[in-house]
């Protein structure tokens, strides 16, 4: 059964980046909207971007981290890249990538956790000094 693996996390400074990989264990990833979830210490897990796998693969992302945060696939290697710059300490917990078959409508990402049909384990980010 194909599966997604994120990797990528890790303990980083304020300010400092990090790019996570969400990884698909067999061929197809450009079938996949991958939506990328956040889940603080504490806190429910939410919504921060997403990638459609539409003609026009357009990505949308939280207003908590629009303009830093960008998101790129690479079909061939079966990868969708999450690039986290200028992190703040509040960015924290674990991220996790979901997929869902859908070549037609828009990811979602905000209240969307159902959408999706398959989900990574995480990984962990840490932002602090």
């Amino acid at each position: 059964q194909l599966q997604l693996v994120e990797s990528g996390g890790g303990l980083v400074q304020p300010g400092g980046s990090l790019t996570l990989n969400c990884s698909l264990s067999g061929f197809g990833m450009g079938y996949y909207a991958i939506g990328w979830f956040h889940q603080a210490p504490g806190k429910e897990r939410e919504g921060v971007a997403c990638i459609s796998a539409t003609r026009d693969g357009s990505a949308h992302f939280a207003d908590s981290v629009k303009g830093r945060f960008t998101l790129s696939r690479d079909n061939d290697k079966d990868a969708v890249y999450l690039q986290m710059n200028s992190l703040k300490p509040e960015d924290t917990g674990i991220y996790f990538c979901a997929g869902r078959v859908e070549l037609f409508k828009q990811c979602v990402f905000a209240n969307g956790a159902e959408w999706y049909k398959k989900w990574g384990q995480g990984t962990q980010v840490t932002v602090s000094s």
